[in-house]
């Protein structure tokens, strides 16, 4: 209980029993909300700008902030802190965390709050929707939304004798170009021309090139998964292939969160990462830079990605009616405008990209509008039941074959073992 809560008893108890409804009618509902994210930095700044924002337009409604860390943190947090009765009220998580958050019965669909109707919900890019609904009901609203692209460093592109305008269009084009872009003196290498990360989450990576080969790795109902088909052995060996074979992309495991860093340091001309990190590299790219959408191979693609809000079960009435005010203010177009813009997260509806804001910014850097163009061949991200382990095999698979310890048809049949043992009871 906050200090204020106490006080607010305090006068309760104290007080003429005729004033007693006006101080009960007069305490605010204070929000819990869960946001992923270490304490401190730009990002830390924007939410709590908008709770103060959105406390001044709700006096009635309080917005406590709590940061947790990675994603990874933020659901075990919140899933130990629902089963020790002290869940958040509102948090925003994985939208690949929505068949264990329904699992765990820890969270409400969005269906049927006070305030949400289906025009609010067909609002937002139905790539997003993807992840976020299940069984004819909504669990999470997109909010912290990305895909997977292609950043360039153009002077390299021009030093190679290729075009700075125009990045690779396709898996054997993008070969080509990689190779001209690797720089080698004997073994050691100044330059690599192309990296996709390999550590954090592989998965997610891995699934832009099975998009890409036209093969889904899990069904909509989130309890089967296609590890094993022979696209998804393909584009695992085109990706082994990038490093062991065509010698243009480091070998081993490739860190996410040092791949940034290694652009910026020109170690490789071509990196792959979310479109979330479009405003670092905007700001600490010293040198122009392109964004493109990724290669296709038999089609162009990408897993979405991110963050959804989701209503935990234990909030009261009140704060569920207040969770729908909180959901509806930070997704209002001009509101999801101006987070695309400071983030370079994708605004989650087609609203946000006509306000004037966006109109002008996406004008002056067209690079922000590649994500949202790429939405068209987008898919949702690697979901199931069980998740964390389903897709621990698959990256388990990934990462023995990227470091040469297997080959990719086995590792896949291994990971598809697994995965079948593990959502054999959801069917």
């Amino acid at each position: 209980m906050t200090l204020t809560r106490r006080a607010a008893l305090g006068a309760f108890a104290t007080a003429p029993l005729l004033a007693a409804p006006s101080v009960r009618a007069q305490a605010p509902v204070e929000l819990t909300f869960n946001y992923p994210i270490a304490v401190g930095g730009p990002i830390t700044r924007i939410i709590d700008g908008y709770c103060a924002d959105f406390q001044k337009e709700n006096p009635g409604i309080r917005v406590r902030p709590v940061y947790t860390g990675t994603y990874q943190d933020s659901i075990t947090k919140a899933l130990t802190a629902a089963r020790g009765g002290d869940a958040p009220d509102v948090a925003v998580l994985l939208s690949t965390d929505m068949f264990t958050l329904i699992d765990e019965d820890v969270v409400v669909p969005w269906d049927g709050l006070p305030g949400i109707d289906a025009g609010y919900l067909s609002g937002f890019y139905p790539a997003f929707m993807a992840n976020s609904q299940t069984g004819g009901k909504t669990w999470g609203i997109p909010f912290q939304r990305s895909t997977i692209v292609a950043y360039y460093n153009k002077d390299a592109f021009r030093e190679a004798g290729l075009n700075p305008e125009a990045g690779p269009t396709t898996w054997a084009n993008q070969v080509e170009m990689a190779q001209k872009l690797t720089k080698r003196q004997g073994d050691t290498v100044s330059q690599w021309g192309i990296q996709i990360p390999s550590s954090g989450f592989p998965y997610w990576l891995f699934q832009a090139l099975t998009t890409q080969n036209d093969i889904l790795l899990m069904n909509p109902e989130g309890n089967r998964t296609f590890y094993d088909d022979a696209k998804v052995a393909e584009a695992l060996q085109y990706w082994a292939d990038l490093s062991m074979k065509y010698r243009v992309h480091p070998t081993g495991v490739v860190e996410w969160g040092t791949t940034p860093r290694d652009f910026f340091e020109r170690k490789v001309a071509i990196i792959w990462t979310t479109t979330g990190n479009l405003t670092n590299v905007k700001t600490n790219a010293p040198f122009r830079f392109g964004v493109a959408q990724l290669p296709a191979n038999r089609r162009p693609g990408s897993p979405t990605g991110g963050g959804n809000i989701y209503v935990f079960k234990a909030a009261s009435p009140a704060k569920r009616e207040a969770a729908v005010k909180f959901a509806k203010f930070l997704t209002t177009p001009e509101r999801a405008a101006q987070w695309g813009m400071d983030t370079g997260y994708v605004a989650v509806s087609p609203a946000a990209w006509e306000t004037p804001a966006m109109k002008a910014y996406v004008a002056n850097f067209p690079a922000a509008a590649v994500a949202r163009d790429q939405l068209a061949g987008a898919v949702a991200e690697l979901s199931t039941h069980d998740n964390q382990r389903v897709t621990k095999a698959l990256n388990d698979g990934l990462q023995a074959v990227l470091t040469g310890r297997a080959q990719p048809v086995p590792a896949m049949a291994a990971a598809q073992a697994e995965a079948t043992r593990l959502l054999r009871s959801y069917r």
